[in-house]
């Protein structure tokens, strides 16, 4: 799977016409070559093979991960790298990811003229393969798994920290390698702050509670949102609720091949000012999900990109109302090429739940 993903790389250097691509960036060397250590550089020549190099602790690691590649063990990566570059054209970096220091280096060490090379690998890792799109699905699964099993029990009176870690602790019981990112709870008028962390603030009768939460499983995260209420929804939390769904159905709806992020942004928000809450939807719409938790596309007005069957990425709109409390709904979708189709990767119900 790393050498055909190598090999759609090698076809766009060469429409660029650059000699060749040092990946520096961690989850781009995974892609590329399959080695998840921590320190690795990945020399990707147009017309040969291409090196990964790492240091001594991950010697057996990189063999192990990496078996079709050559792997270079040493303490300096970057001078490994420029001593292998060939002076028969530019060579591209990672420029969007590489520090100044390191560029320096390069720069002083190479024989070649270095351009940029920024988010040549990221555009790629845009559309996922089979062995991508089951990794992402088996996280989306436990996740939700999860969540059902959570709001199962009693909460009532437990704080956030508490309910996060009963969450977190059965996805990784159920198979997670580890939690996606850091879990958001938060009850009352903590569900107003759109990155809230967990507090020992305990959840009451009446509270909206919100929980944005995912697991990892072979290095892609799942991404899900819910917002549920403590026993019986009051007028406005069923008001709120209602407009940020309408929004969320609006914009997986539109997540169809060839449709524009921009479009998506559209729909989601149209949506929310006819409800009358579009001054306090005040975060993203939603971004792709993959090796990272945050990666392209990024759907926004300002984005000119269009959907393409294969992509994942997160729809999620919200309403946040300070000092009262707020509501966001996500899922994790998949393009597919089936017409006006979507496969919605988190399978979980939207409506209002009420909890005990």
């Amino acid at each position: 799977m790393s050498a055909e993903r190598r090999q759609r790389l090698v076809t766009e250097l060469a429409a660029r016409g650059v000699a060749g691509l040092l990946v520096t960036t961690a989850e781009n060397v995974r892609y590329l070559s399959g080695f998840s250590g921590s320190n690795g550089a990945l020399l990707v020549p147009a017309d040969g093979d291409a090196v990964l190099f790492t240091d001594g602790r991950y010697r057996d690691q990189a063999a192990a991960e990496a078996p079709d590649l050559l792997v270079e063990v040493g303490r300096d990566l970057l001078g490994g790298a420029a001593r292998r570059m060939r002076s028969d054209g530019p060579w591209a970096l990672e420029t969007h990811t590489l520090s100044v220091d390191d560029h320096r280096q390069l720069s002083e060490l190479a024989s070649v003229p270095l351009v940029p090379g920024a988010r040549l690998v990221e555009g790629l890792r845009e559309i996922k393969d089979d062995r991508e799109i089951e990794s992402l699905r088996t996280a989306c699964a436990i996740s939700t798994d999860a969540l059902t099993w959570l709001l199962d029990q009693p909460l009532t009176g437990l704080t956030e920290r508490q309910i996060a870690r009963r969450l977190e602790f059965r996805m990784l019981e159920t198979g997670a390698e580890a939690i996606a990112f850091s879990t958001i709870v938060a009850a009352g008028e903590n569900t107003a702050i759109p990155h809230h962390q967990p507090t020992d603030r305990p959840l009451d009768l009446g509270d909206l509670l919100k929980v944005d939460f995912g697991a990892r499983v072979d290095g892609y995260h799942a991404d899900c949102t819910r917002t549920m209420v403590v026993g019986s929804a009051d007028a406005w939390q069923r008001d709120v609720h209602a407009a940020v769904r309408d929004s969320q159905a609006a914009g997986v709806r539109a997540c169809t091949d060839g449709t524009t992020l921009a479009e998506i942004d559209r729909v989601s928000r149209s949506s929310l000012d006819v409800a009358g809450w579009l001054d306090r939807f005040t975060t993203g719409l939603g971004h792709g999900v993959g090796l990272l938790i945050h990666e392209d596309p990024f759907i926004s007005a300002a984005h000119a990109g269009r959907l393409a069957p294969r992509t994942v990425l997160t729809v999620e709109p919200g309403i946040y109302v300070p000092g009262r409390g707020g509501v966001r709904i996500e899922d994790t979708v998949l393009v597919t090429s089936a017409p006006g189709q979507p496969d919605v990767l988190t399978q979980m119900t939207t409506d209002l739940l009420e909890i005990s």
